[in-house]
């Protein structure tokens, strides 16, 4: 159990408010854009579907990983901690480095989206000539200004704490469901089951041939859809102190995700016929809506939809925002990356220098504009599969290695679950890898991903006389420190 401060207000998340920062970092904005383009990757909405539902599968027992680590050892940092605690400072480096990674180039994503939802809401928002273009994507100065504004706002409430921020992503998180429970009900009243055939066809003309294949290649481009629920260990000393429920938070939140987009998949993949459905243009589900229904009747379905799609985009935004301040945090605090970037607000508790490079890093999605999503979503995924695949090992190691360390939650199934979930994971972690691969990176994602690793080094080499200058025992206290 994390140890509280009497100085530092704003702290007690509940089981709920954690819930909310995982399950609105996964999900989103990706089921209301991206839902056609799954099927037609998949050959259909009943290959995606089913993919899901065995991404679950696969994914259960990450987040089970996850579920026993982080009230075994409930400090900010999540998968660095552990790595850490298990291994060592080298790995502790490369697993939150990644990690890091995948929510620092989330905050961007993010910036460069919000204008787009927002123009399908406000015509005209980007009309005109835009100021420049960027690998093929145009920026323009009222996006530019919306993304300065919802970042300050952001910012803003991260500043004030941990609940404060929590408070924003519950709304923002019930106005998301709202949206796609009226969404998945609409579609259900046009729902026929030959608009599902057929069951299987390679439309884009991927690497795939057959129903098996159309499953896997959304199992192996899951991992970008499915990352988030790690921001839930980054807040875990900001508990009100039941850190088990933390824990299965993480599962809960991984778990609704991967079946909400399993039943969005085949209630909306049956509202319309499906091969009608794969090439609708941009936000897809509100724009099948309105073409299933029509009139008035449709354009107030586009509209609840686009709303809730933007309440996603923020969830995302929020709750990486809220996670990666703290990772940098735990990584500062064992001086793996210079110290200064440690440092915390006396009254609120809250990682000041992380949430300042945080800030920056969401400043600059409005300048780079849509043509670098594409690459900014596949490094994500790879960062993010990065730290899961150590993770599971982790759990592995220090079963071994600290028996007696207690454990609120011991997972079932034990170390042969942890096993399962870090071998399909270095299996997706391998193929990201392999240009002939279905789940291939692109060669623009794998320039960033080996870069961020490299700047993730040379801040560690950097911080080589902080880090000589104190103990390793003083180190691995102070990065535990909130540990009783």
């Amino acid at each position: 159990m994390s140890k509280k401060n009497p100085s530092v207000t704003n702290k007690g998340l509940s089981p709920f408010d954690f819930f909310t920062i995982g399950f609105g970092a996964i999900v989103g904005v990706g089921w209301a854009l991206s839902l056609n383009r799954w099927m037609a990757n998949s050959g259909g909405p009943i290959p995606a579907a089913v993919g899901y539902l065995l991404v679950l599968v696969m994914m259960v027992p990450v987040a089970l990983c996850y579920c026993e680590l982080t009230p075994m050892l409930p400090v900010a940092g999540g998968g660095a901690a552990f790595a850490y605690r298990a291994f060592n400072e080298k790995v502790s480096i490369i697993s939150g480095w990644a990690c890091f990674g995948a929510f620092a180039f989330m905050l961007p994503w993010e910036a460069i989206y919000v204008t787009d939802i927002l123009s399908m809401l406000i015509p005209g928002l980007t009309s005109g000539e835009p100021l420049y273009t960027l690998n093929g994507g145009n920026v323009y100065l009222s996006g530019i200004l919306i993304g300065v504004v919802i970042t300050a706002v952001i910012t803003l409430l991260n500043v004030r704490g941990a609940a404060s921020a929590a408070g924003f992503q519950k709304l923002m998180v019930i106005i998301l469901l709202s949206g796609a429970a009226i969404a998945i009900v609409a579609g259900i009243v046009k729902f026929d089951k030959g608009n599902l055939l057929p069951i299987y066809e390679n439309v884009k003309e991927t690497n795939h041939h057959s129903f098996p294949g159309g499953v896997l290649a959304i199992m192996t481009s899951a991992p970008f859809f499915m990352c988030g629920f790690e921001t839930i260990p980054q807040a875990v000393e900001d508990s009100s102190g039941d850190v088990k429920a933390v824990g299965k938070s993480v599962v809960m939140a991984v778990s609704v995700a991967a079946l909400f987009y399993a039943v969005v998949l085949f209630v909306l993949g049956g509202a319309l016929p499906w091969q009608q459905f794969y090439n609708i243009e941009s936000p897809a589900v509100s724009n099948l809506l309105l073409q299933a229904y029509g009139g008035t009747a449709g354009y107030v379905l586009y509209v609840i939809v686009l709303v809730g799609t933007l309440a996603g985009l923020l969830t995302t935004w929020n709750g990486f925002f809220v996670a990666a301040p703290r990772l940098m945090m735990c990584l500062a605090r064992a001086n793996l990356i210079p110290k200064f970037l440690a440092k915390q607000d006396p009254k609120t508790g809250v990682p000041k220098n992380g949430i300042i490079v945080c800030c920056i890093l969401s400043l600059l999605g409005p300048v780079m504009g849509m043509g670098l999503i594409d690459p900014l979503t596949s490094f994500s995924g790879t960062a993010c599969v990065t730290s899961w695949m150590i993770t599971c090992f982790c759990l592995i190691r220090l079963r071994k290695k600290e028996p007696a360390l207690p454990r609120p939650y011991r997972i079932a199934g034990g170390t042969p679950t942890a096993w399962f979930g870090g071998i399909l994971v270095t299996i997706i972690f391998v193929m990201l890898f392999l240009p002939f691969s279905p789940c291939y990176m692109g060669n623009l994602a794998l320039i960033l991903y080996v870069i961020w690793i490299a700047v993730g080094l040379i801040l560690y080499l950097v911080s080589s006389g902080e880090r000589r200058a104190v103990p390793p025992e003083t180190r691995a206290a102070s990065m535990f420190s909130n540990m009783t």
